[in-house]
């Protein structure tokens, strides 16, 4: 007996196909056309399995193997897909989205959507035919256990990699790279040079920039040639030219640029001063580090009836800069100065950061100028903006100012003589800023800044804390408050442009957050849509306890990145309802392109990039993250370096973060974090509470957690990893405790 009754050749449910004459046309045994199985999908609302369908279209016994073959063809053509039970469903546009390919070191990944939606996990089998960066469009497949979407690459859009930095290695005759970034999992074949593979074997484990000349594909990996070699791995510096072409960031600047530079004059010229206010005669100066090159910000305060006089002098690079000239497209790729330790990558050639926009003593600078009058409770009462030219009066320090303002030093004072009555109305303007920033509700984190100290060798030989005195906060509202008018001055005048946003915690977040702090009798304000004020009140109220950096730190992590974007949606964490960056443009292209705007708004005209806002804001907020990621991973390279020689010591520090594989570990004193694998923790069986932020062992209770304080054995260094590992030799008293 056949699986399935037999039936008329046209049915009634065979006849309502619309297209069943085209098919009786076209095949002896006509099949439901496509359409037909479409509509047919759509009217069940839910997915059906082949089974069914072969049920519901009345398909005979000797139809069901072309019927299956058209269902396959649908699909391969994206009209149809199937979902984890092999039940068929139409694939609707929301199904296909675009994004970049996130790639993880074991190997799978995510498309990150353009829109910003939820993430999608890609097997390591999708992931076969796409590097990190890659552009692709992606349909949603269904769930995984954990809840994330899943999905399977349509299309590659985009590719990302021209050319990838890595380690040249032999497997069995076989010559390969593996990528330096190790979210590139896949291994590199390379093709022998013109001079034989004994040239390959003459470089093995050295550091090289390899050009793709195949991408990879379903079944096949990627192939390239080596076009540079850079090194033995452990050369000093080879760590920054790694992240250089790791993270892809610009590096050599143009020809056209470079010649355009050289072309620029060596100092102002009469010509430069037309329709500028002549401000030569105004005492201003420059407040930076020991080590600082470039000058981009002079500051000047008086004391007035009712408040105080700040003008803020920042360089006028867009005088220079012109836009869509070379150095604008070169300023616009980099997006941001890069700082490594020893090493800067600056958005704008030597010529102009360390030379004609470079605020340096006694000689006639170009500016942009805000000029404010605050009152005596911190508010701006009025601003105006213009073009000027200055010079400033002495080059300061932040050590310096502080030995004369707040250490008491009469050797400082003494030097700062002629500048100590400006300096004393700098301060007690900050000191009315900052009582309104507290007003304000702003939060202010307590961080612990490092910095390295290097041998003659290139190579760590201690880490520090960088310490911040009020002379750096004193700047800092200086400029915070000069970024204040600059975005209300946009914003009145209804000119686009770039605004630094800052977004509240998202409801997810949010309610962690809550959960978190019930377990220690802590309540944040403010309900579904707290303000900062109710970080800043909660912040002040766990002042002093010994858990204050767990608190803190899990706070800090509730709260979502900064990024550039055109629509104004106020700063979050600084508690202000309109904020923009102006006081950085040799450093930072959203600056720039800020100060093209307020210029265009003095003139009566209206300034618009080369593209459209939006875009030009993902991309200063990713230059900003690649930046981050880079310095992030050569800090990680060095410290692995400096404690490569150290294994089998022990340390004592405490739990930075708990996470579902282990705690990691940041050591008192030298300011290094490693992992204790959650295998190395004892015999149990540990959970990761997301809420709580801790891991807990199931037989024993023993819960590990943010701050706990531990004692660990450092057991291996990798450095190709940037890995440190440590295992737990025993817990401190406020640490491992029983839930």
């Amino acid at each position: 007996m056949s699986k399935h009754p037999k039936h008329k050749p046209h049915s009634d449910v065979r006849a309502r196909d619309p297209h069943f004459a085209r098919e009786q046309q076209k095949y002896a045994h006509p099949l439901p056309s496509r359409e037909y199985l479409i509509e047919i999908l759509q009217e069940q609302g839910v997915p059906v399995s082949t089974h069914d369908l072969v049920a519901l279209l009345e398909i005979q016994p000797q139809e069901e193997d072309a019927f299956t073959r058209r269902l396959g063809a649908m699909a391969r053509d994206g009209q149809l897909m199937q979902n984890r039970r092999g039940a068929w469903l139409i694939p609707h546009k929301a199904d296909l989205i675009r994004g970049r390919v996130e790639g993880h070191r074991d190997g799978y990944g995510f498309l990150v959507p353009d829109e910003g939606e939820q993430d999608i996990f890609l097997s390591e089998k999708e992931m076969r035919e796409v590097l990190h960066g890659d552009r692709a469009l992606v349909r949603v497949t269904g769930q995984d256990r954990r809840g994330r979407l899943e999905g399977k690459i349509v299309e590659v859009l985009e590719r990302a990699n021209k050319t990838v930095v890595g380690r040249v290695f032999c497997e069995h005759g076989v010559w390969f790279v593996v990528a330096e970034n190790t979210r590139i999992s896949q291994d590199i074949l390379l093709v022998p040079p013109d001079k034989g593979r004994r040239a390959l074997a003459s470089r093995a484990g050295d550091v090289v920039v390899v050009e793709l000349l195949e991408h990879p594909t379903r079944s096949s990996q990627p192939i390239g040639r080596i076009v540079e070699i850079l090194g033995a791995y452990a050369d000093p510096g080879m760590e920054i030219e790694i992240a250089l072409r790791a993270f892809d960031l610009p590096f050599e600047f143009s020809k056209a640029a470079r010649d355009q530079a050289r072309r620029l004059p060596d100092e102002v010229r009469p010509s430069d001063l037309k329709g500028r206010v002549d401000l030569r005669d105004l005492p201003l100066v420059t407040i930076d580090g020991e080590t600082a090159k470039d000058f981009d910000d002079a500051v000047y305060c008086s004391r007035q009836d009712r408040g105080f006089r700040l003008v803020v002098a920042i360089a006028d690079v867009s005088h220079y800069v012109k836009d869509g000239s070379a150095l604008d497209d070169t300023a616009r790729e980099r997006g941001n100065s890069v700082y490594f330790p020893r090493r800067v990558i600056p958005m704008l050639p030597e010529k102009l950061s360390n030379g004609l926009c470079s605020l340096n003593p006694e000689v006639d600078r170009l500016a942009m100028v805000c000029d404010m009058a605050i009152d005596r409770q911190g508010k701006i009462q009025s601003y105006s903006f213009c073009n000027a030219v200055f010079r400033s009066r002495a080059r300061l320090t932040y050590t310096q100012v502080a030995a004369a303002l707040y250490e008491g030093d009469a050797a400082s004072r003494e030097r700062l003589a002629e500048r100590l009555p400006d300096l004393e109305n700098l301060d007690a303007l900050y000191r009315v800023l900052a009582k309104a920033r507290t007003r304000r509700g702003a939060i202010d984190f307590e961080t612990v800044e490092t910095h390295m100290v290097f041998d003659d060798q290139g190579k760590i030989s201690a880490i520090l804390p960088y310490e911040r005195n009020d002379a750096h906060r004193l700047i800092e509202e200086c400029m915070l408050a000069a970024n204040v008018c600059a975005s209300d001055f946009l914003q009145k005048h209804g000119h686009a442009a770039l605004y630094r946003i800052h977004e509240g915690p998202a409801p997810e977040k949010l309610q962690k957050l809550r959960s978190f702090l019930a377990g220690f009798g802590l309540q944040l304000g403010g309900g579904d849509d707290p303000h900062a004020s109710d970080y800043a009140q909660l912040l002040e109220r766990i002042q002093g306890r010994p858990d204050k950096q767990l608190l803190q730190t899990v706070m800090l992590r509730s709260l979502a990145q900064a990024v550039y974007a055109p629509d104004n949606v106020g700063h979050f964490g600084l508690a202000y309802e309109s904020y923009t960056h102006f006081t950085s443009p040799i450093r930072r292209y959203p600056d720039l392109l800020v100060h093209r705007a307020i210029k265009a708004v003095l003139r009566g005209r209206t300034y618009a990039p080369g593209e459209d806002w939006h875009s030009i804001g993902m991309h200063c907020s990713m230059t900003e993250r690649r930046a981050d990621e880079a310095t992030r991973d050569v800090d990680a390279w060095l410290k692995c370096y400096f404690m490569r020689d150290r294994v089998g010591e022990t340390f004592t520090g405490s739990v930075s973060a708990a996470v579902p594989f282990g705690l990691f570990v940041a050591i008192d004193g030298i300011f290094v974090e490693g992992l204790v694998h959650v295998s190395d923790l004892g015999q149990d069986y540990y959970h990761f509470d997301d809420t709580q932020h801790a891991l807990v062992g199931e037989r024993t209770g023993r819960r590990y957690r943010l701050s706990d304080r531990v004692s660990v054995q450092l057991v291996r260094v990798d450095l190709d990893t940037r890995k440190i590992d440590f295992r737990l030799i025993e817990t401190a008293k406020s640490g491992g405790k029983r839930g």
